[in-house]
Parts: structure tokens; sequence; C-alpha cells
């Protein structure tokens, strides 16, 4: 296999990982405000979002590429929802800890 080729299979890796990293986050932070789910830990309600995810794209791949769904490839899907849920969580939390450091405050709040 041609490096040059490698590279752009592993940019596309990157960026497969990055878009369902900000699906999930977008994804969690809409349906945590749900009733039942207020309760639930956010970093529980992220990883199982990232397990449903994951699988769905691999299955929306798939059918894209018309390519047969294997057993080893919904294994690596579990696997890669691990990292994109690593990649949620950690990213946003990073991305709050900046905001709250960084924030104005007023004052009056003292």
């Amino acid at each position: 296999m041609d490096v040059k080729v490698m590279m752009q299979y592993v940019t596309y890796g990157l960026a497969l990982i990055g878009g369902l990293a900000f699906m999930v986050s977008i994804i969690v932070q809409v349906i945590k405000e749900l009733p039942g789910l207020k309760n639930i830990p956010t970093s529980i309600v992220a990883l199982a979002a990232s397990l449903v995810l994951c699988p769905v794209a691999l299955a929306v791949l798939c059918t894209y590429y018309k390519t047969v769904i294997t057993w080893y490839y919904v294994f690596a899907s579990f696997l890669a929802a691990f990292v994109v849920y690593l990649v949620a969580t950690g990213g946003w939390e990073k991305v709050k800890e900046i905001w709250d450091r960084t924030k104005y405050k007023d004052s009056g709040d003292e």
C-alpha cells in the first residue's frame, strides 16, 4: 500500500471520528434535558449515544458503498464508539473548562 493512500485513509478516519464526536455532543446536549435523563450522568448518556451512533454510521456507510456488513465491521464500530465517546466528552469538557476560566464575571455577583 502506498503511503499517500494510507495517509488519505487515516485522514478520512480522523474526520469521521471528529464528525461522529460532534454529532454525539449535539445529541447529548439535546436529549440530556429530557425528563427521564436529567438524573443520569452526562458521560453515560454520551457513551450510550456513541454506542448507538457508530453502528448506525457503519450501516449507512456500508449501504452507501454497497459493502456487505461483516462481524468484524460491527466489532470495529463498537471499538470506534469508545474512541468517539472519549473525543466527544473530553473535547466538550475542555471547551467548557476554557469557557469557565475566561467567562465574564459581573462584579455584582460577589
